[in-house]
């Protein structure tokens, strides 16, 4: 009478664990979204990459710009629009449409 008994509740309890292992696992904190988190961590990996070679491109004009001054006063003339004083400056082409 037991062992039967005994039996009927192994198995219950089984399949009790396996549905609820099986919820867990396809609901909103299973596995897809640990799917999600790794596809998000791929992705700001990518992002990093990325801004690090910014940096490092950023960082070598830097350090081109404090070692040349002649391409220093370029970039000021093309950035600031500056001129030194008596210096004419002539605009050529269309201007802007607004």
């Amino acid at each position: 009478m037991i062992a039967p008994l005994l039996r009927i509740v192994s198995v219950l309890g089984v399949v009790l664990l396996a549905s609820y292992a099986y919820v867990t696992l396809r609901g909103p904190r299973g596995i897809p979204a640990l799917l999600e988190k790794q596809r998000q961590i791929e992705q700001l990996e990518q992002r990093n990459t990325a801004l690090a070679r910014d940096i490092e491109r950023q960082r070598e004009h830097i350090r081109r710009l404090a070692e040349n001054p002649a391409q220093q006063e370029l970039e000021i003339r093309e950035r600031l629009k500056l001129v030194h004083p008596g210096e004419k400056i002539f605009i050529t082409g269309e201007p802007d449409k607004k």
